[in-house]
This record gives structure tokens, sequence and C-alpha cells, in this order.
């Protein structure tokens, strides 16, 4: 495993992390708590030190099995990201239509609250990274909200801000504002092989703002690890179920013409996708969506494999740009 820092911190991620989203939330499968804490130590084992979860996973849960898979011994030895900002407690038992987001609350009283309640579920005294969760460009704008933030950093709480963008892909404008405009150390965004934008024009802005990224869903919610054909099926609660079906026709044959990516190399699909968000250091970790001990060591093999060349980029925009000679399908926003 590589390691990365996030720009100005100090802190150290492994460039492959684990998002505790597909755990937690019964999107990608269901978990038990024994499950989901062995592939979490697991993924430790071999060399994954950056773990990414959010109050709202499963109502608490993304942070509570965290807490069980790494008791206070192993704290110094991980890197905890978390995140804040919905009022799931309000709405905690009620079942949300599709995948409607629970109401978004940032006032101080409920982000003090957010914060304690984090740091005992997880069982720790501070965060190595705390990001607001999928907020818009209303609640940015606060001014009150970072003085918040501010006072929890210098109090040793929270060691770096982020602001994660979502919940589907986009999200330009509330990007490059936190990239320029703000006190952010990070921002996390979907990025992937398959859908070149917002990010290509986000990783230019944090570039020259010498700020740092994270990325999620490098693998285009599965679709560039190369198990998809068009008669794939999902399960009743996969988020993946609700897309629509041309997402998965011309998935498929956009994935045949990116053979160049692992011809002649040791790269796998899912290994040049991995490098292929890793290729700018702006990137400093990649969140993929781990369901099993053998698509982990697949994933976490990313790191230890050739990187793609600047004509390897260059050639998947150019098939981004003419949607790799297909019809273009109408975007459905699928939260990832």
């Amino acid at each position: 495993m590589r390691y990365r820092t996030i720009a100005d911190t100090g802190i150290e991620v492994s460039e492959v992390g684990f998002g505790v989203w597909t755990l937690a939330s019964g999107w990608w499968g269901e978990y038990t708590d024994e499950q989901a804490i062995t592939l979490l130590r697991q993924a430790f084992d071999r060399g994954v030190t950056f773990f990414d979860t959010a109050d709202t996973y499963g109502n608490g849960r993304g942070e509570t099995i965290m807490a069980q898979a790494f008791p206070g011994a192993d704290r110094d030895e991980i890197t905890i990201a978390s995140k804040f900002g919905y009022d799931w407690q309000s709405t905690a038992g009620e079942r949300r239509a599709g995948h409607q987001e629970a109401p978004h609350r940032l006032d101080i009283p409920f982000l003090e609250q957010a914060l304690e309640g984090s740091l005992r579920r997880l069982g720790t005294d501070r965060l190595d990274l705390w990001q607001l969760h999928n907020v818009r460009m209303e609640h940015l704008q606060r001014d009150e909200v970072w003085t918040f933030l501010d006072k929890v950093k210098q109090a040793g709480k929270v060691r770096s801000i982020g602001v994660a963008l979502g919940p589907a892909i986009g999200w330009l404008d509330e990007g490059i504002y936190s990239l320029t405009e703000l006190p952010v150390d990070i921002v996390h965004m979907i990025y992937n092989a398959l859908e070149l934008d917002p990010g290509r024009a986000l990783i230019e802005v944090a570039r020259r703002e010498h700020k740092s990224l994270l990325v999620r869903v490098p693998h285009s919610s599965g679709m560039l690890e190369g198990n998809y054909d068009t008669n794939t099926t999902f399960a009743e609660h996969d988020h993946r179920r609700h897309r629509p079906q041309a997402w998965l026709t011309n998935g498929v044959k956009k994935i045949e013409q990116l053979d160049f990516l692992t011809n002649g190399t040791r790269r796998t699909l899912a290994q040049a996708a991995l490098r292929y968000v890793l290729h700018d250091p702006s990137v400093v970790s990649a969140l993929p969506n781990i369901y099993d001990l053998k698509q982990m060591e697949e994933f976490i093999g990313a790191s230890d494999v050739p990187g793609l060349s600047d004509d390897d980029m260059r050639r998947v925009a150019e098939l981004f740009e003419s949607n790799y000679g297909l019809p273009r399908e109408v975007e459905q926003a699928v939260a990832r």
C-alpha cells in the first residue's frame, strides 16, 4: 500500500481507502456487524488505514461498527473521516421514498450534538477529518458554521475539515467555492473513468489552490470492475436497481473500449480504474465500494501496479467526449 498526505495537514491516508457506507447503509447488500467488522479488520491487515464514514450511515451504525473494529489500542494506526449535516435522528424509523435525503440542519446546537454523537459512537476523542455532508451553496455561505468548525479544530476534536459533494454526481459550483473561498482541507467528490465531469475541473482547481481531494465511486457504481453484462440484475434493495437500463447496456459497451488500460499490463480493469482517479497527486485517496475479501484484495493490489500514462488519460478523455460513440443517456440522479 502507498500513502499520501492531505495538503498542509500532516494527515496521512492510504491511497486506497474504505468507504463504510457500503457496509452500513444496506444499499449494497446486508451485512451483520460481525461480517462488517471482519471486512474492516481484513482491510487494515492489508495496509488500508483510511476509513470514511458518516453519522447518517445506517443511522449511526457506520460509526459504531468502526468502534468495534478498531478499539482504542488501534486508534493511532488509522485515519477516521466522518460527516455531518443531515438531521437523520429526527426522521429515524421513517421510510423515505426511494433515495430521498433526510433534511439538512446546521444550527450550532445541532452541530455540537452531531460532533459529540460521532465521537461517542466512534469511541474516540477526535476525528481526523470531519466533512459537511452533501450540503448546498446556502449552507457553505453560513459564517457561523465556519466559526464553529474553527473552534472545534482549535480544541483538537477535529484535525481537518472537508466538504463532501453530492448525493449524486455534480455540484461544480459548490466544489469550486469550497476550494477557493473556504478554509477546507479537502473536497470529496464522485469521479471515475466513465464520469469525468465535474471531477476533472475540480482537480484543476485543487492543483492551483494546493488543496486535496477524495474520490468516491471510482468504479462508477461497479461498472468499472468489469463484472457486468447486459443480463446483470441487482437485488431489490441495491441502489443500482434504480438506474435506467441504458446505464447498464451502454456501460458494458463503454468498458469494452477501455481494454487498452489492461492489455499488456499487470492491471485488471478495476485496478486501472483506481489508478485513473489517483493519477493526479491532488487526489489523496480513492474510496471504492468494498463488499467481499476477494474484491478487496484486488482493489488494494491497485497500489502495487503501474500507473496510467498521460496517453492513457488522454484516450479516456477522448472516449468520454464522444460518449464512446453511443447515444447520450438521460442521467438519473441516484445517490452514491
